[in-house]
């Protein structure tokens, strides 16, 4: 039996604007849509995110066949809520913070048949609609995500990064939230949703999904952000990042583990404070 997460109005508030582009929605008409695909709505939980949001549903808007866009904001403080209120192309919707909480408001408030869970600082593919449609015209998949590649080339040593993430992607069929998780949307119901914690309710609702059917990899890459690799290292942000998935199995409560993991926003806002302080008194960098 699946505990049902998020519906409990405690966990979960919702609110505002819920418009969706009908200039989008005439643009694929005219372009002709496949009958046969079903309709998947992407899902993007934010806070904090001003700067990565304009490109973002700038790139979704390209995508054919994309039945809705759902912004999920956690009480941003950086202009985030105030920009989405000036443009109509996403459903906008507000939920309590952390990324569980978030994604759950949107998978229930979503429409489609597929809901695909993407962070604004990764890009799909120009295909992966068609591809999450392909792996899911198999009956028993009922869900999968993407192998993933660094937006940033440098240093070189994130490729081997991707790699080794990509070889764990392919030998244990599983997937983490930077890799674009998606789900029929009865799976999502028939496992409760995401877990309401605000780090690994990735992992747990993977472990969920491939306990109803099979979890499927997509073969095409999404391009994801390296900042926080870049902000704190990457040697070290890999440490860490295996040192918190041990401490997850070992029952380290994720709240714990995500004041240990920090949030590489704020560092890069004070990186960036920091840096205009030294050239407004003349120093230049240090």
């Amino acid at each position: 039996q699946s505990t049902l997460y998020g519906k409990d109005p405690c966990c979960i508030v919702w609110t505002a604007s819920s418009r969706f582009s009908r200039y989008h929605q005439r643009s694929q008409d005219r372009m002709g849509r496949d009958p046969q695909a079903m309709k998947i709505s992407i899902i993007l939980p934010v806070l904090n995110e001003r700067a990565s949001l304009p490109l973002a549903l700038h790139a979704l808007a390209q995508l054919p066949d994309l039945h809705e866009i759902i912004v999920v904001d956690g009480g941003s403080t950086d202009g985030t809520r105030e920009w989405l209120a000036s443009q109509s192309f996403a459903h906008v919707i507000d939920a309590l913070p952390g990324r569980g909480n978030q994604l759950n408001a949107g998978g229930w408030f979503a429409t489609g048949d597929v809901l695909l869970f993407l962070h604004a600082d990764s890009r799909l593919p120009a295909d992966a609609l068609q591809q999450v449609n392909a792996v899911l015209a198999d009956k028993a998949v009922v869900g999968g995500g993407f192998l993933v590649r660094f937006a940033e080339h440098e240093p070189a040593i994130l490729r081997a990064v991707s790699a080794g993430i990509n070889l764990r992607t392919r030998i244990s069929r599983t997937a983490t939230g930077d890799q674009a998780l998606f789900a029929r949307s009865s799976a999502f119901a028939a496992v409760g949703g995401f877990a309401p914690w605000p780090l690994f309710e990735d992992v747990d609702f993977v472990q969920r999904l491939k306990r109803l059917g099979r979890f499927a990899v997509v073969p095409a890459h999404v391009a994801t952000s390296a900042r926080r690799y870049v902000a704190f290292g990457v040697l070290r942000t890999v440490f860490l990042m295996y040192a918190l998935r041990l401490a997850y199995w070992m029952g380290i409560a994720p709240a714990t583990l995500h004041r240990w993991f920090g949030d590489v926003r704020s560092h890069l806002v004070a990186s960036q404070y920091s840096r205009t302080t030294r050239d407004k008194d003349g120093r230049g960098p240090q």
